[in-house]
């Protein structure tokens, strides 16, 4: 198996022992993105929306560097420290990735890197 690592400056750099993405055969594997700025690794704002749509720039970047986009997520899975965002989350999602949307999970968890309120991760699928 021969895996190659992504990384690009228009996205956070990784903030512990893991790489932005990993690209296996025409699948990539990005790592949670928060919702951080990537030129000072702050939060973009304490908004839960402004946060949200940070974490789908970063996620686009990091498919960018793979060679691709998020319309060729085929998983997301989106961790929230609140669950009554998930509205929000729907709507700042669908400006993002258009139908026919991944396959997706939302979990609620008590904290998240940074202070942040929203972390989504993707998997994608090349076309070559």
């Amino acid at each position: 198996m021969s895996k190659t690592i992504i990384h690009t400056v228009q996205a956070p750099a990784a903030i512990g022992a893991y790489s932005q993405a990993v690209k296996v055969g025409t699948t990539v594997y990005i790592s949670g993105q928060i919702p951080l700025l990537p030129d000072t690794m702050q939060l973009v704002s304490d908004d839960f929306s402004a946060q949200a749509h940070q974490v789908f720039a970063n996620l686009s970047a990091v498919a960018a560097a793979a060679g691709g986009a998020l319309e060729n997520a085929v998983k997301l899975t989106v961790y929230v420290t609140d669950l009554a965002n998930f509205a929000m989350l729907n709507d700042v999602m669908s400006e993002h990735v258009s139908q026919p949307f991944p396959a997706r999970a939302a979990v609620e968890v008590s904290a998240l890197p940074k202070g942040a309120q929203v972390e989504i991760d993707a998997i994608l699928q090349l076309e070559k």
